[in-house]
């Protein structure tokens, strides 16, 4: 089986920032605070120590007990939420909206990313305690981003509207999903494991963040994964001093602004800030906060209040205001222990906008790190690659590229016409200083002739790879369709495909095999055999 390794820098599927970020580039050290290295986390637990106090454990403690009422929680869950009250406990956290049945499997990289990391920084210091965190996006409103799953190519689609946070949506009508996704599913054990676990998710759970929880926690629960719902009054309350400053000073707009300003003379910005980054949330709205002719108003409604009426707002029902994508990083680092934010490229892309405004508000900004990449592939995809002689490099490289490449290493002749051309150059440097000596038109004719053969030279070259392709078709429709099986669409698999479609074959060990051989710390796709 191919046994090269792909860089995130190589793999051509990060942008620029974060290549860059990775590599470690001088330029962009203002971004962040600390890299992520297993040494650099002692400072990291030096400086979050001075800057969380015993108060907010013991919110988040209280929320946290509060939030698992009436689920079956693990041994190894129960006692990682006790901890959060010791100050030798920190976390590591991770977050993802609240996609239907997971969303793509990229949901599990994070999770399993942010419980190995625990796991590594348990081993290298001991003393203290690491907790893994999954941050449910409750409060987002983008139901089209999440009301579908794929499952071997079919959408598997809830048809239903939201107005409001994602997370208080009511699951009715989820019956019509589940009985679409068993038929897809077919019949045998692992079948009937995924349907009773959709069945009891979303059938059993009357709102999309405690089916959410309930998946989560299913899934990962036995790992100690502690799942966390923002959208809760007492962890407002601890927000409501950075809700206040951003109300009356927006803060977080001009800070943004002033870095945005900087990473865009090398850089695409991920997200832009609003004068007010927050919404005012309700069950069935979303609305952005303006403030406008001194009043604060709610777009798109009739609501608008005085500042004095606004801080009575937000005194008496914090979890009224909802943090936007810029403010919700804030928010997460201001009720969490937390060292270290795990998230994809562009995720932490975003996250390398916002250090000024933390530093603003006094809040440690946390270590930042891509979560880990994979592709899956079955023991016969490996054999199919070892036979048709490719590595890893080449399953990930443009399918053009790949064809033209293979095509010239499986021919038996040299496709590649550079030597003849150069040939031809040199010959017509010859003639070009004879025709400098004589009249000025025989040197257009020269110039004339030497465009015209090596063009005649490089349309043999591309109908002699056209005819070898045609010789070795074959090898390279298997080629082709081993491509498209591992990166569906010319795409990254964990982009595309949910875990159940893997789980039907692999079962439980899919979930193991991730956490045995995912390091993420490792800055390169992991294949993993099935």
């Amino acid at each position: 089986m191919p046994t090269d390794c792909i860089s995130y820098q190589k793999s051509g599927y990060f942008a620029k920032l974060i290549v860059d970020y990775l590599d470690e580039k001088s330029e962009l050290k203002t971004l962040y605070n600390r890299f992520p290295k297993l040494e650099n986390f002692k400072a990291q637990i030096d400086e979050k120590t001075q800057n969380f106090p015993q108060q907010n454990r013991d919110v988040l403690v209280a929320a946290l007990q509060n939030q698992y009422k009436g689920f079956e929680v693990s041994e190894a869950t129960n006692n990682n939420i006790s901890l959060l009250s010791d100050a030798k406990t920190f976390t590591i956290t991770t977050g993802h909206q609240l996609n239907l049945f997971t969303g793509p499997l990229y949901f599990l990289y994070k999770i399993v990313s942010t419980i190995n990391l625990c796991s590594t920084l348990k081993k290298e210091y001991p003393e203290y305690n690491f907790v893994p965190v999954y941050w449910m996006a409750t409060e987002d409103h983008d139901f089209e981003e999440i009301n579908y799953f794929n499952f071997k190519n079919i959408k598997i689609k809830w048809n239903a509207e939201s107005h409001g946070p994602v997370g208080r949506l009511s699951t009715s009508g989820l019956e019509e999903v589940a009985a679409v996704f068993a038929s897809e599913l077919g019949i045998g054990q692992n079948a009937d494991y995924l349907k009773k676990l959709f069945e009891e998710t979303y059938l059993k759970h009357g709102n999309l963040a405690d089916a959410t929880r309930f998946l989560a926690n299913e899934l990962f629960g036995k790992k100690g994964l502690v799942i966390l719902d923002g959208d809760d009054t007492d962890l407002k309350q601890l927000f409501a001093p950075y809700v206040k400053n951003e109300l009356l000073n927006q803060t977080s707009f001009k800070k943004v602004s002033e870095t945005n300003s900087v990473i865009e003379k090398e850089y695409q910005i991920q997200v832009n800030p609003r004068e007010i980054n927050l919404f005012y949330i309700e069950d069935n709205l979303r609305e952005r906060i303006l403030f406008e002719d001194n009043l604060f108003k709610i777009n798109n409604t009739k609501l608008a209040f005085s500042e004095k009426e606004i801080m009575e707002l937000l005194e008496n029902n914090p979890e009224k205001f909802s943090p936007n994508v810029i403010l919700r990083p804030l928010y997460e680092e201001i009720i969490l222990p937390n060292l270290c934010y795990i998230g994809g490229g562009g995720e932490i892309s975003y996250w390398l906008q916002l250090k000024s405004n933390f530093e603003a508000n006094r809040i440690t900004f946390p270590i930042l790190l891509i979560r880990n990449s994979v592709v899956l592939a079955t023991e016969k995809q490996f054999q199919k690659a070892d036979k048709l002689e490719l590595s890893w490099a080449d399953l990930f490289s443009n399918q053009q590229e790949l064809f033209n490449n293979k095509t010239k290493e499986f021919s038996k002749f040299n496709l590649d016409f550079s030597e003849q051309k150069e040939f031809l150059k040199q010959q017509f440097e010859k003639l070009q200083e004879i025709a400098k000596q004589t009249d000025k038109s025989f040197l257009g004719a020269v110039n004339a002739q030497q465009t015209k053969q090596i063009k005649g030279l490089d349309n043999l070259e591309k109908r002699l790879l056209k005819a070898e392709k045609r010789v070795h078709a074959e090898k390279l429709e298997l080629i082709l369709l081993l491509q498209n099986q591992l990166f569906p669409n010319q795409g990254l698999q964990e982009r595309k495909a949910n875990f159940s479609e893997f789980y039907l074959d692999a079962s439980t060990t899919l979930i193991e095999k991730l956490l045995q051989q995912l390091d993420p710390l490792e800055p390169n796709f992991t294949i993993v055999s099935l």
